[in-house]
């Protein structure tokens, strides 16, 4: 064991000078024993590896690259895949110049139009493609990495079955081979496997994430990163999040496809990678407009609507650029675009202004479904185009005989919509308080069917306070008994809960002064109501009679000269992006609320932040009640 061991050691001791190697040689085996004896013939025995050379990375040699042959400049010459099967057939080769030829097939074949698919039968059963096969499957070991990789590809493109013999020798050569690829050909090979369901590509799969996710310190391109998290990012959250980290480091790199493609990657998979999204947006704001495609930038508005990530610059970029393309723009464009914007509440006057331009021009074109999401987009911003009248008259000839026949729910959001911009008829609203219609809306989760009757609600008192005189004298009860249950449960934000406070204050403490969190029968829910007599003192609201209310209130009439105020607290949430402007649903609230004979008292976010103590806020509600109703006697 000791000899053994000596012997070892030896062969890591650098090599002696040649006197010493020499008199070492020279002794006598009768006077050396075993372990002298193996000291000798180590000296002799060349070094394979130093000491030294123990802490640094052993990079793998490669074979030296071949000589170029005849069948190389064959293949570069070939203009179809016949040229190729001919080069293969007259010259022959090794496996790795036959997965070179096949490579090349493939690629031809994917460039010729017309008959190529037809003939993908014949090709598949040609003697030289199969000898071309029967090579690389005889000798898959002996073909270099990537062009064993790009095989894969090639193989599935020119539709040999995953259960083909060439196919599996070739998987389960990759497979052997993956921790040796580098993270080009992983990503290569993940691109290629997402999506694929057979047991063998998903071995292939998860063996390539396992690697990136290892590796991924050695990625240093950004259309890798792109790719691998447009592709694959889905199938490894652990590897996503090592992939935000590098295309943070290298999105000084990105190319604006790359910065498109990253951005729906994150869209789509719901990831709001703030740091990296406001790196994008930098550097996308340095491009030139060239690189801007329209595809591209309706991608980006997408991303953006769907991670609720708001940049005012690429927002101006983005309308900059599509205003002059706007004649070229499809209907489709047009609706997603809208769309986009609409979910990050920001409105953009000549942008929409072209949008409702282009619909009056183009109104043939737009299909139903466009037409309905458009009108949501433009009643959520409650932006009336400029040229209403023309655009208006041209969304009615278009919806006339079409709103009927369109799904329950599709066509509640359209009529709430025309509601929102003042544009719905009785005849569209009386459609909806059939009670067939009703019992359609209770289908789906309870969420959904409370949102869409709450919005029906708003439909109703639309028809009630704007037209009266076409109100029916039946109307759905479920949807009359609903508001008795709205925000029970629903906490109340800060700027609620100061409000109630400054309130209780006003009147003294006294619980039958004032009503808070009021569920009307329109739907709409008062922060906090006061009747206030001649001299603007709090009277009592629970003996006087509400007819907003689902029972009515108490038995007395409002006296002659009291009013009745409705206190509104506007959030933040309810304004437009970077605008004072209410919402659509919000503007239709206050309009409602003012033809109910209410005194509205608006409480916005930006100015109630400004009052620091209880007494200054009750100042600024005293203030606010009595502007309120000075105008309202002004009128």
């Amino acid at each position: 064991m000791t000899s053994r061991l000596l012997g070892r050691c030896a062969r890591l001791l650098p090599r002696p000078p040649p006197q010493a190697s020499a008199s070492a040689a020279r002794l006598p085996t009768h006077a050396a024993g075993p372990a002298e004896l193996l000291w000798a013939q180590a000296w002799r025995q060349p070094v394979l590896r130093g000491l030294c050379e123990g802490r640094r990375l052993v990079k793998e040699e490669y074979p030296i690259e071949p000589k170029r042959t005849q069948l190389d400049e064959l293949l570069e010459r070939a203009q179809s895949p016949q040229d190729v099967l001919q080069a293969w057939a007259a010259q022959g080769g090794k496996a790795n110049q036959a997965a070179k030829t096949l490579v090349q097939l493939v690629r031809l074949a994917g460039r010729e139009k017309g008959g190529a698919k037809m003939d993908q039968f014949e090709l598949l059963n040609d003697p030289r493609l199969l000898d071309i096969m029967d090579t690389v499957t005889a000798q898959v070991s002996s073909v270099w990495n990537g062009t064993l990789v790009s095989l894969l590809r090639s193989l599935s493109a020119l539709g040999v079955p995953p259960t083909a013999v060439v196919q599996r020798s070739i998987q389960t050569e990759v497979l052997w081979r993956v921790r040796r690829l580098s993270y080009k050909q992983l990503a290569f090979l993940a691109d290629w496997g997402a999506g694929r369901e057979g047991q063998m590509e998903v071995s292939l799969v998860n063996a390539a994430l396992k690697q990136l996710e290892l590796r991924w310190t050695e990625i240093a391109d950004a259309r890798t990163v792109s790719t691998l998290m447009a592709r694959v990012g889905h199938l490894s959250p652990a590897l996503m999040d090592r992939l935000e980290d590098k295309a943070l480091e290298l999105a000084e790199g990105f190319g604006a496809e790359d910065i498109r493609r990253v951005s729906v990657s994150l869209a789509s998979q719901g990831r709001r990678s703030v740091p990296l999204l406001r790196a994008l947006s930098y550097h996308l704001q340095q491009k030139p407009s060239t690189d801007l495609t329209t595809p591209l930038l309706l991608d980006l508005a997408y991303a953006y609507g769907k991670l609720n990530f708001h940049h005012s610059q690429i927002f101006q970029r983005l309308a900059a650029e599509l205003l002059p393309r706007m004649p070229e723009i499809s209907p489709a464009d047009v609706t997603r675009c809208s769309k986009s914007l609409a979910f990050l509440k920001w409105l953009h006057l000549p942008l929409f202004e072209a949008f409702a331009e282009h619909y009056s021009v183009n109104s043939q074109k737009y299909s139903t479904l466009q037409l309905c999401n458009l009108l949501m987009s433009l009643a959520r911003l409650n932006f009336q185009p400029s040229k209403g009248e023309e655009f208006y008259k041209k969304v009615h000839s278009a919806l006339e005989g079409v709103l009927p026949s369109l799904e329950a729910f599709l066509q509640t959001d359209v009529v709430w919509s025309l509601c929102v911009l003042q544009q719905a008829k009785p005849q569209h609203i009386t459609a909806l308080t059939q009670h067939t219609h009703v019992a359609k809306l209770s289908e789906g989760s309870l969420s959904r069917v409370e949102n869409y009757r709450l919005k029906l609600l708003h439909i109703i008192a639309t028809l009630q306070l704007e037209h009266p005189e076409s109100l029916s004298a039946t109307l759905p009860t479920e949807a009359m008994l609903l508001p008795s249950t709205l925000g029970r449960d629903s906490p109340l934000s800060p700027l609620q809960t100061g409000l109630k406070g400054a309130l209780v204050n006003l009147v003294g403490g006294k619980a039958e002064a004032l009503r808070t969190g009021v569920n009307t029968i329109y739907g709409w829910t008062i922060d906090g109501e006061l009747v206030v007599d001649s001299e603007n003192k709090p009277m009592d609201v629970v003996t006087l009679t509400a007819p907003h209310l689902p029972g009515g209130g108490g038995a007395k009439p409002l006296p002659e000269g009291a009013c009745r105020l409705a206190f509104l607290t506007w959030e933040f949430p309810n304004y437009g992006s970077r605008s004072k402007d209410l919402l659509g649903r919000f503007t239709m609230m206050r309009r409602h609320l003012k033809l109910a004979g209410f005194i509205l008292v608006e409480v916005p976010y930006y100015e109630w932040l400004e009052l620091k103590s209880d007494w200054q806020k009750v100042a600024y509600v005293k203030d606010k009640m009595g502007k309120a109703i000075a105008e309202e006697m002004a009128k």
